[in-house]
């Protein structure tokens, strides 16, 4: 093999390069936090008594996590855009992010929830209180808590998982990356800044899940248990 590697050409784009991942950081900054709240919610009524949500809530998991992102993705800028619903490709683009990742979220807090023990519950209703403290101090905080490793997991996915909305016509890492290898013919290169820049972007992404689990739950920090 002779190949000749030059990455002076495609260093040369950091400024596209820089502003392909603002893209990538915005987009996954609010699917993950949108997503977030879609999966609580979900989570919720998952466990309701009404049997109409649980069954509906159940659809939709099933629904948005047996079929693939692009083919969501697709269906909302492209599909809904045939009868009329247009929307702008980037927020197109958060919008089937947020779907996706609200099921996968549900799934997960779920879990969580479901990990709690009854005599919690008994306990919180002998201290008196009311259905929507029990519901925060006693089921949501320890149930996040407890799975706060798979969701920074699932949430990392979602931000790699971004680069399939290059497709669609966001102009993120991957859109952007596809255009300097065309200007640059230099593929080779180009993938491998990427890779670096993808990598970068997971190890940040791990540690703000990090420190703002430091910040938000404080008991496990002092019992000194991993997160």
């Amino acid at each position: 093999m002779q190949y000749q590697f030059d990455f002076s050409a495609v260093l040369a784009q950091w400024p596209l390069l820089l502003e392909g991942a603002w893209t990538t950081v915005q987009l996954s900054f609010l699917a993950t936090l949108l997503g977030f709240v879609l999966g609580t919610l979900c989570a919720i009524g998952r466990g309701s008594s009404l049997p109409w949500l649980r069954r509906l809530v159940g659809l939709y998991v099933e629904a948005i996590r047996n079929t693939p992102l692009l083919i969501q993705s697709y269906f909302l800028i492209f599909g809904m855009s045939s009868v009329g619903i247009t929307l702008p490709i980037m927020a197109g683009a958060v919008l089937a992010l947020v779907i996706n990742i609200g099921a996968y979220s549900c799934e997960i807090i779920r879990a969580g929830i479901e990990s709690i023990h009854k005599g919690q519950l008994e306990a919180a209703e002998c201290l008196g209180l009311s259905r929507a403290q029990t519901l925060w101090h006693v089921v949501l905080r320890p149930a996040v808590e407890r799975v706060w490793p798979a969701l920074t997991s699932q949430f990392v996915l979602l931000m790699l998982a971004s680069s399939i909305m290059s497709s669609v016509g966001a102009e993120e890492l991957l859109g952007v990356a596809n255009r300097i290898q065309s200007d640059t013919f230099r593929n080779f290169e180009v993938f491998l800044v990427l890779w670096a820049v993808y990598w970068l972007l997971s190890c940040l992404m791990r540690m703000g899940f990090w420190l703002l689990a430091q910040l938000v739950f404080t008991r496990r920090r002092k019992l000194g248990t991993a997160l």
